[in-house]
C-alpha cells in the first residue's frame, strides 16, 4: 500500500477526471475519484478509502454543489482539508468557501494543482493526523 496521501476528488466531467488523477499521481498524491457530491458523502462517510482531503469541483450538476458537499464534509470533520476548482464561481468563494480552503480557477495547468494541494501541508494541516 502507498504512502501517498489519498485526496477525494470531485469531478463530473470524465476528461478533466484523467488529467487530475494523473497531475496528482505525479505529485505524490493519490486519486478516489468519484463523480457527483452525494457518492462524494457516501465514501467519506464510509471511511474505508481513508481520504485525507477533499478536492472538489464547485459545480457538479444535479445534486449538491461543491460548496456544500464541503460544508456537509467540515461538520463532520472540522478542519478537514479543502481545494475548490471552478471555471464560473470564483467570485462566489469568500461567500459559499469553507474558511481556511484553497481555490484554483479552471483552466488551469498541473504545476497550480499540485501547489494547490501541496499548499495544504504548508498551512499546517497534517494530512495524517485527521481521522474520518
Amino acid at each position: 500500500m502507498s504512502d501517498a496521501v489519498r485526496v477525494l476528488v470531485v469531478e463530473d466531467e470524465a476528461p478533466i477526471c484523467s488529467f487530475i488523477e494523473e497531475v496528482l499521481s505525479d505529485g505524490g498524491f493519490e486519486a478516489c475519484m468519484v463523480h457527483s457530491g452525494e457518492a462524494a458523502l457516501s465514501v467519506f462517510r464510509d471511511g474505508r478509502k481513508r481520504c485525507r482531503a477533499l478536492l472538489t469541483d464547485v459545480n457538479l450538476g444535479d445534486g449538491i454543489s461543491g460548496w456544500e458537499l464541503a460544508r456537509q464534509i467540515r461538520e463532520i470533520t472540522p478542519g478537514f482539508p479543502v481545494v475548490y476548482m471552478t471555471g464560473a464561481s470564483a467570485g462566489d468563494w469568500k461567500s459559499q468557501g469553507v474558511a481556511d480552503s484553497v481555490l484554483i480557477e479552471k483552466p488551469f495547468v498541473p504545476a497550480q494543482l499540485t501547489a494547490a494541494v501541496s499548499q495544504l501541508k504548508r498551512d499546517g494541516i497534517k494530512f495524517d493526523s485527521l481521522s474520518v
